[in-house]
């Protein structure tokens, strides 16, 4: 419930506005700046009906002191005028009301301050926890049958308000998919959250997850919103859901089933309106053997489940992950690399493919990947692979500085120093290879 402090030394003001306001909200009142201090200094308050002229200090040296926590401050005075108001406006306060005042203004008023308060919070926390765990899109083409399905279920039930629990080995696209799920649904506009059960140490997953109020713990001092309060309206992701404290799941499963929840500290259930996906590599029903993931939360969270194959399942799909991967950097692959890549086994599946595909355009120093291509065979390594063709010293020193120039984006200094040479030396070799070689042509160098 909202908490509330009305600051006035007008007795029948004070018992008037504490009548009035205790029907909608949580209040609290003090006569003296003295009495308001302490009270502002032990509990938590979201809005401040502050009177100026106190007996024994000037209420605008409370507003300066306390406007900073996060509280919204309405001053109400009978000494209003236009310096008063700047004034206080200054120091940080919402509004300024003068005696006599209406009481429906004085509560469109309070509504208003509070709105404006959730959404600095809200928007205070998602700086926080929104894009936490964010990664590239993935291609969502699939020429695979099986693949083709499970995409076809997800728009089905994008806006199904079941949970959805996506399966898949580690590198899949799980949350690719989640994300999907989210884009194309009527949420789409909402926030999407992650929680990454991996992540989050055991002692702070439920402040984490469901919040907590200001005093509720050492160092909690002010109130902060769980991720599944900054997802209201949204969706939440439970990546890894596998991973969850065996504590914590039996609070999750009373939010899953019922939407309510309960800070860390608080009295009061807070009800929110969140689609649900949860995504693991694991095998739930092994770990619900060994008593590690509790049977009753996997059947709420199992209700539509969606499941990934593997890329080595559908190699089909490759060559368009390649041409996807490629574009960013405008390179190209030869057919008979597209074939090996093809044909090996991505145990790591796209994530793997892609950190292969990347890394290899930024080693090659022509249009064409397929030199710099190195993947994990047994007895070969990386080395061996780029070196089978036995380079000259020449193209070596060309490869290494292609490397190291688009590593630090053309910074002299920093080649320079892990060369350890003098910045003239790396010019003269760059400029160099400019002239002999077409493909840095149209590089440019910076301090």
């Amino acid at each position: 419930m909202v908490s509330l402090l009305i600051v006035e030394d007008d007795k029948n003001l004070r018992v008037l506005l504490t009548k009035k306001l205790s029907e909608t909200y949580n209040v609290d009142a003090a006569e003296s700046g003295e009495e308001a201090e302490r009270k502002l200094s032990e509990n938590y308050y979201d809005i401040v009906l502050l009177d100026i002229k106190l007996p024994d200090m000037d209420g605008l040296e409370l507003l300066k002191k306390y406007s900073l926590n996060g509280i919204k401050f309405i001053v109400i005075t009978g000494y209003g005028d236009i310096r008063t108001a700047i004034t206080s406006v200054k120091y940080g306060a919402y509004d300024f009301i003068q005696k006599p005042f209406n009481f429906d203004l004085l509560d469109v008023t309070i509504k208003k301050a509070l709105k404006e308060k959730n959404l600095e919070e809200e928007n205070r926390a998602l700086k926080n926890f929104l894009f936490k765990g964010k990664i590239e899109g993935y291609l969502l083409e699939t020429r695979n049958p099986k693949f083709r399905e499970v995409l076809e279920t997800a728009r089905m039930v994008a806006d199904v308000e079941a949970p959805i629990l996506i399966r898949g080995e580690t590198g899949v696209g799980k949350e690719v998919l989640a994300r999907y799920i989210h884009k194309i649904s009527s949420r789409r506009d909402k926030p999407f959250v992650v929680v990454d059960c991996t992540a989050i140490p055991e002692h702070l997953f439920e402040s984490e997850l469901f919040g907590y109020e200001k005093g509720a713990f050492t160092g909690a001092n002010q109130r902060k919103l769980g991720l599944v309060e900054i997802a209201n309206n949204g969706t939440l992701f439970f990546d890894e859901i596998g991973d969850m404290p065996f504590s914590v799941q039996a609070k999750l499963l009373r939010f899953v089933e019922t939407k309510k929840f309960r800070r860390v500290g608080g009295l009061k259930d807070l009800e929110v309106d969140v689609k649900i996906i949860c995504a693991t590599n694991k095998n739930l029903e092994e770990l619900i053997k060994e008593g590690k993931f509790r049977e009753d939360l996997y059947y709420r969270i199992n209700t539509i489940e969606l499941e990934i194959p593997p890329l080595r399942e559908r190699k089909e799909d490759i060559p368009l992950l390649v041409e996807f991967f490629l574009k960013k950097y405008r390179k190209k692959i030869k057919n008979e690399t597209l074939i090996e890549l093809m044909n090996y086994s991505w145990e790591g599946n796209v994530r793997e493919l892609k950190n292969v595909i990347e890394r290899a355009c930024l080693l090659s120093t022509d249009i064409y990947i397929d030199e710099a291509i190195c993947l994990k065979r047994k007895n070969i390594s990386c080395i061996e692979k780029m070196m089978e063709k036995l380079p000259t010293l020449e193209e070596l020193e060309k490869m290494y500085l292609a490397f190291l120039y688009k590593r630090f984006n053309g910074n002299i200094d920093k080649i320079a120093e892990t060369l350890g040479c003098s910045r003239r030396t790396v010019f003269r070799k760059l400029k160099s290879l400019r002239e002999r070689y077409s493909d840095l042509k149209d590089t440019t160098f910076t301090r």
